[in-house]
């Protein structure tokens, strides 16, 4: 492959953020290139002939001659900080002063320094300081204690002598921090710990503890009959000490853990006018670029000297990096305006008339290999009325109707969620059932692919769905 097929198949799979990284680094590098911020950038057409070789530009036509006597060293009246700060743009106005403190990385939003705070105010000694330390240390990101006591102890043997008993009453100090539930060992023990610190006046707190202290499986497989029996209760008196439970939380310090929010970028904006889907290039994503007139008139036709040749070895890089990035645009265009052709009922009337597609059909329908498809449909985003979605959620396989069409298996999966969403909480579909209920609108599909889908979907089987109202 030639170098500009390369760096345009490079340029090809390449995200929004890392594309727009490639672009600030070509711009650094290559003095040819500068920003073109004047005028609203060009749309590409979406069929143009991608394979067609370009004509080269005309060649720069030499500059006048420059003087000889200019000296080395000219003087300024600027600095270099008073043009570089030495910071990197973030895309971030630069006449907005106030900066941006989203998604600023805080060692304070961690469960450990968060634990460690609460443990700086209590009244310890080096030895027990040490052990919790040593606790808090061993818990997971959901505030689990994946630790025992021995090894716990195993932990600290080369700077302390503890017995087991020391530890387990400092890990008891560390269950009373917050949040309620930490330093657990199973769920069990994470759900007595936030029952104990509930009020006392609570209602129904002395059953729920019951029930999670000695009949949690019995929940677990949703064995309500079993429960009453055991707990001596009415159904009615059961819901509310279910209730009660679920309001704690099986996962407590998730929401001290620090996230960072991912934002996505669309690449394609699609919306509708006059009846029709149009289809456009989120042009703000990327910065538009031409070549320096500036240093491109410097370049001599006859000149082989190696400042001349160096001159022209950029202005070569950089039209191969317009005309790659330009290539890019334009097979995304493609790619994306096909595939709105091919979904348009997905976009009228929503998951459920999603077609089946792959990427044989695009490639066909486009004259490119299924390999281009595949790159251009890679972490690249498509801007819809019903959401942001990746190029490839557009792809499914499909199923046989009895009427000898096709089914894409993205609608089999709004269909399982759509039936599932209406079923009776105390009587859940199967998923025979809800083979039977597709095979009613002409969909021919297996018990064991609806269970595969409805894994997919994270919905849990029917005796795992069964609630009490």
């Amino acid at each position: 492959m030639t170098p500009q097929l390369q760096q345009a198949i490079r340029l090809l799979q390449l995200s929004t953020i890392e594309l727009q990284l490639e672009i600030q680094q070509a711009l650094e590098s290559n003095m040819m290139l500068e920003l073109d911020e004047g005028g609203e950038a060009e749309q590409p057409e979406p069929y143009t002939d991608l394979d067609k070789p370009r004509e080269e530009e005309e060649e720069v036509v030499a500059a006048p001659e420059i003087p000889d006597d200019i000296p080395e060293e000219l003087p300024v009246d600027s600095a270099w900080e008073d043009i570089y700060d030495g910071s990197v743009s973030g895309g971030q106005d630069s006449s907005n002063d106030i900066p941006v403190f989203e998604n600023q990385r805080s060692e304070d939003g961690s469960l450990r320094n968060h634990l460690l705070w609460q443990l700086n105010l209590t009244q310890l000694g080096e030895k027990d300081r040490l052990i919790a330390i040593a606790i808090i240390d061993a818990l997971d990101d959901d505030g689990y204690l994946g630790a025992g006591i021995a090894d716990i102890r195993e932990s600290v043997k080369n700077e302390l002598d503890i017995e087991a008993d020391e530890v387990d009453a400092i890990l008891h100090l560390v269950q009373a921090m917050d949040p309620p539930g930490v330093a657990a060992r199973d769920l069990r023990e994470c759900l007595l710990l936030q029952l104990a610190q509930c009020d006392p006046g609570t209602p129904w707190l002395g059953q729920a503890r019951e029930l999670v202290a000695n009949h949690l499986q019995l929940l677990a497989a949703h064995d309500f009959t079993q429960l009453q029996r055991r707990l001596k209760v009415s159904q009615d008196d059961l819901q509310h000490i279910i209730a009660l439970i679920q309001n704690m939380n099986p996962r407590p310090a998730a929401h001290i853990q620090e996230t960072r929010t991912e934002y996505i970028v669309p690449d394609v904006y699609v919306r509708k006018e006059r009846g029709a889907w149009k289809v456009e290039l989120n042009t703000d994503s990327f910065p538009r670029l031409k070549i320096n007139t500036d240093y491109a008139s410097m370049i001599r036709r006859a000149d082989t000297s190696a400042d001349n040749v160096s001159l022209r070895n950029h202005l070569q890089e950089a039209r191969w990096f317009i005309k790659s990035l330009q290539s890019r645009n334009e097979t995304l265009l493609r790619v994306a305006t096909c595939i709105v052709e091919r979904q348009r009922a997905f976009l009228e009337y929503g998951e459920e008339a999603m077609k089946p597609l792959i990427l044989h059909d695009i490639a066909g329908a486009l004259g490119l290999h299924e390999s281009t498809i595949s790159r251009v449909t890679t972490r690249k985003y498509m801007h819809t009325p019903r959401g942001i979605f990746e190029l490839k959620y557009f792809f499914s396989s499909h199923v046989a109707t009895d009427q000898g069409d096709a089914c894409s298996s993205t609608a089999i999966r709004a269909f399982i969620k759509k039936f599932i969403g209406e079923e009776s909480r105390r009587k859940p579909l199967s998923d025979n059932k809800i083979a039977e209920m597709l095979s009613r609108q002409g969909i021919l599909v297996a018990r064991r692919t609806i269970a595969k889908y409805r894994e997919t979907l994270a919905i849990p089987p029917s005796n795992e769905r069964k609630r009490l109202v």
